[in-house]
């Protein structure tokens, strides 16, 4: 009885308790009459309950996302495919989709009656401010008698993980100085100084210089084989991300941790279009292990959708992991707070002699709130710092974009200010 009561609506509870009342009063005063409606009163309730608990049959879920990842302030199509897997007619239902507020309301649709194997199929769009992984599901069903007395929810079982993946900003057509060569190397390797051994061999296509024709090879395969002699330049970059929660200021889209992942994910993006062989350093790639492997476009942004704000002692592993990465020397960037002068040292001693290094340094106060002007701020003095050591460096402001950032740092060297857009 106590399951059946969990499935009364306020109605249902309000006709059990009038049917109650008046029971026990024409049992009381011996009005026949009172009884039956009261019993009436009671067992429609009941009834309603026991009809409704059986009579909710299964309903098969598929949704899909187009596009299952997406950017911030990018609207996605949510396709939801329902189908009738009982064999017996549907009731009408009310659904509702159940997912992060961050995605928008929740959508609410009537689900018509279904024949047995019969699908229906509901559209609906999602758009967030917020980067990260989201949740969709599971999609709720519930079923009402005609009176409203009774209700049945049920969640049916399946969720969607949506990333919304950090803003890219175009940076334009700024160079990093230097040549960024590190490990990789940026001088292809020729067959004159290496030797046949290091020759690479791939199948012949039409177009090939016949010259380049591999005897041995294609005897040995019984096809045309050519050598390649050229191998493709490659050039390291290391971008650093100080994302100490007790350096950064201000919340949500417009605080500075927000600021520096778009910072990030925008300079790994060009970075990538302009050939080098890009690692990620932060405390998500460090706890993976990914830190060491070059990363491309999709991976970085999908690892910077979910970066947060970490403990202080997370710079001390991300600066541990980027040590190796750039002893070799290239081209180091990183894009820290104007925390603590000790961090800011840490980080000027990994460009390496020969190296470039490039240094975005976010005053972080600026984006917790209007600052008075001053002529010389500390996050100058720290840029200066840093300067000293042979690094290119631009004090972020609140309201500075980053391809205004991006373009004052590759253009002139030692401390710029950024402007506001």
């Amino acid at each position: 009885m106590s399951r059946v009561g969990e499935v009364l609506t306020v109605r249902g509870r309000a006709f059990v308790a009038a049917g109650l009342t008046l029971t026990l009063s024409g049992l009381a005063f011996g009005f026949p009459d009172v009884t039956r409606v009261g019993v009436l009163l009671v067992g429609l309730p009941v009834l309603a309950a026991l009809l409704i608990r059986s009579s909710a049959p299964s309903v098969g879920v598929v949704r899909v996302v187009h596009p299952s990842r997406l950017t911030v302030d990018q609207t996605a199509r949510v396709e939801i495919v329902l189908e009738n897997t009982s064999t017996r007619r549907s009731p009408v239902q009310l659904a509702e989709e159940r997912m992060d507020y961050v995605l928008g309301d929740r959508p609410r649709f009537v689900l018509p009656r279904m024949e047995p194997g019969e699908r229906r199929e509901v559209i609906y769009a999602i758009r967030s401010h917020v980067r990260g992984r989201h949740r969709l599901g599971p999609l709720g069903l519930r079923v009402r008698d005609p009176f409203g007395l009774a209700t049945v929810a049920t969640a049916l079982p399946g969720a969607t993980e949506v990333t919304v993946l950090p803003r890219v900003e175009p940076l334009g057509g700024g160079h990093p100085r230097g040549d960024g060569v590190g490990a990789e190397g940026a001088i292809p390797h020729m067959v004159a100084l290496h030797g046949e051994d290091d020759v690479a061999i791939r199948s012949y296509r039409d177009g090939d210089d016949l010259r380049r024709i591999h005897w041995p090879a294609t005897a040995h395969r019984s096809e045309l084989m050519v050598r390649q002699e050229d191998r493709p330049a490659r050039r390291r970059a290391v971008v650093v991300l100080d994302s100490r929660s007790s350096g950064h200021r201000g919340s949500g889209a417009s605080g500075s941790f927000e600021w520096a992942v778009t910072a990030v994910a925008s300079i790994i993006a060009h970075l990538t279009t302009q050939s080098y062989a890009v690692h990620l350093v932060s405390g998500e790639t460090v706890v993976d292990g990914r830190a060491g492997e070059t990363i491309d476009v999709d991976t970085a942004l999908d690892s910077l959708a979910v970066a947060a704000p970490a403990a202080p002692a997370s710079a001390e592993q991300v600066l541990h992991a980027a040590y190796p990465l750039t002893s070799a020397g290239g081209l180091v960037i990183a894009v820290a707070t104007d925390h603590d002068e000790d961090t800011l040292r840490r980080i000027a001693s990994l460009r390496q002699p020969g190296g470039t290094g490039l240094l975005l340094l976010v005053e972080a106060a600026t984006f917790a709130g209007p600052a008075p002007p001053s002529s010389d701020s500390r996050a100058e003095s720290l840029a200066g710092l840093v300067a000293a050591a042979g690094w290119s460096t631009v004090v972020v402001r609140a309201g500075t974009g980053v391809g205004a950032v991006w373009s004052a740092l590759t253009a002139s060297s030692g401390v710029t200010v950024g402007v506001r857009r």
